[in-house]
């Protein structure tokens, strides 16, 4: 999928070391929980995507069902889950199809 140095794409999130590292490296991450079998997430990923390419947040991708201890520590109980880091440290969760205007407002508000 994507590599770590893209831009302006989500990345794939192959491992839990993987997605410390990512964590680490930017300061502003918007992580989507998902899974093939998501109606929801599947509505969601075209926002998502131009979120990636729109905003200077690193997007990240974690497949639940590839992923599932690293799902299950975060506390994901249901797809898709949204959550936003700056510098590391988890900001805001939101749960569910959402509106891109509200996370491209939560991601300016972490931007400044």
């Amino acid at each position: 999928m994507s590599s770590p140095e893209s831009t302006g794409a989500p990345i794939h999130v192959e491992s839990a070391e993987h997605f410390q590292e990512l964590l680490a490296e930017h300061e502003v991450v918007l992580v989507d929980y998902h899974a093939e079998w998501c109606g929801p997430c599947k509505m969601l990923e075209p926002t998502v995507a131009e979120i990636a390419e729109e905003t200077d947040a690193t997007v990240l991708k974690v497949d639940i069902d590839e992923l599932q201890g690293l799902a299950r520590d975060a506390g994901v109980r249901s797809v898709p889950t949204l959550e936003f880091y700056k510098n590391g440290e988890q900001a805001e969760r939101v749960i569910g199809v959402q509106e891109k205007s509200d996370l491209v407002g939560i991601i300016e508000q972490l931007s400044n």
